[in-house]
């Protein structure tokens, strides 16, 4: 009973984090944009502007719903109902912690440790490339239809890549387990230096996932209005919206999991602190590392200008996949080198 109150708790508190996080980056993301340009930012709502999420979220509450008298209506609300959930289901295989021994009994800061939690994280990726295809297709609009089509065949291009740069990972841990790859990575054994290239390009198809700058083509505002949500209003595009940095959030977990060492960090062993003191502050660290990652996001969003389409096909299929073969050729001479089964 225990076991089952505190796997309830943890589902409660990461989807409770994952909506405050989301949430709050929107304000994040807006400051930081105001840095970069020399302007404010939100600074009306509370104090330094801290409610302005809050009233965000009023304000799409509170605006008209609306749905296109020729949209196809059960399918217009499924698609961002699939994106949220998509978007909401990939942490459950992330460590966000060690463990916490509480009463003597172990409990693992994890809602579930599946043997094969990459492929269940591509599994559900995979998923959300519908909610954007299906809210294109349902608004009867081509503009609309035009962002999906960019979004799904680009978010098909960049997986491939991704999806390659992770088999080089797994041939260098050996595990398909998330939770096993981060223990793997104990004090400074980070994955980001025996997979350099393999990391390089697992975030910039991390980027194109989560429809950022500079591959955020299927929202582009100049050419298409809005893109695939242009027809949607009130807290339909909200969830579009609130996907979008749930997305973010999420990969760069993942990211910090797989190559930064998730929850571990240097010298962690040397501190002579107890077990749920280290497994506490290494999920702090852990939390360090996913904030960095989203003003990385962030940072590059306001940087970089867009790609053009062809531009971003071009990376996609010619540029990325090629390296990700290599990459996963040199790491599988290295791995039998270091066997002896080579020479």
């Amino acid at each position: 009973m225990e076991f089952i109150l505190f796997k309830l708790v943890l589902v409660i508190s990461v989807f409770v984090a994952s909506l405050l996080i989301a949430m709050y980056s929107t304000y994040g993301e807006r400051k930081i944009a105001a840095f970069f340009q020399d302007r404010l930012g939100p600074n009306r709502a509370g104090p330094f502007g801290l409610l302005q999420p809050l009233a965000d979220g009023v304000k799409m509450f509170m605006k008209e719903e609306i749905i296109p008298t020729n949209a196809d209506k059960a399918l217009f609300i499924l698609g961002p109902c699939v994106m949220m959930m998509t978007a909401c289901m990939t942490g459950v295989v992330i460590p966000w912690g060690n463990s916490l021994i509480i009463g003597g009994q172990e409990y693992m800061m994890q809602i579930t440790d599946i043997n094969i939690g990459i492929l269940y994280v591509f599994g559900v990726v995979s998923i959300g490339v519908y909610g954007i295809m299906i809210g294109g297709w349902a608004s009867n609009n081509k503009y609309s239809l035009m962002g999906a089509i960019r979004g799904s065949s680009q978010m098909i291009s960049y997986e491939l890549a991704m999806g390659l740069a992770i088999i080089a990972l797994i041939m260098t841990t050996g595990t398909l387990s998330i939770r096993e790859m981060v223990q793997q990575q104990h004090g400074a054994h980070w994955n980001v230096f025996y997979q350099p290239l393999g990391f390089l390009l697992f975030i910039i198809c991390a980027f194109a996932e989560c429809n950022r700058t500079p591959f955020d083509l299927p929202e582009c505002e100049t050419e298409l209005v809005g893109g695939y949500h242009t027809e949607y209003s009130s807290m339909k595009l909200g969830f579009y919206l609130f996907a979008e940095y749930i997305n973010m959030f999420i990969s760069s977990a993942i990211i910090a999991s797989l190559y930064f060492g998730g929850y571990n960090f240097p010298f962690l062993s040397n501190l002579g602190l107890s077990h749920n003191a280290l497994s506490l502050l290494g999920t702090a660290v852990f939390f360090g590392k996913i904030f960095f990652f989203i003003f990385l996001f962030m940072w590059i969003r306001w940087t970089i200008p867009r790609f053009r389409y062809d531009q971003l096909m071009h990376l996609g299929w010619r540029i990325m996949i090629p390296l990700a073969l290599f990459n996963i050729l040199l790491t599988a001479l290295v791995v039998l080198w270091r066997s002896g089964q080579l020479g």
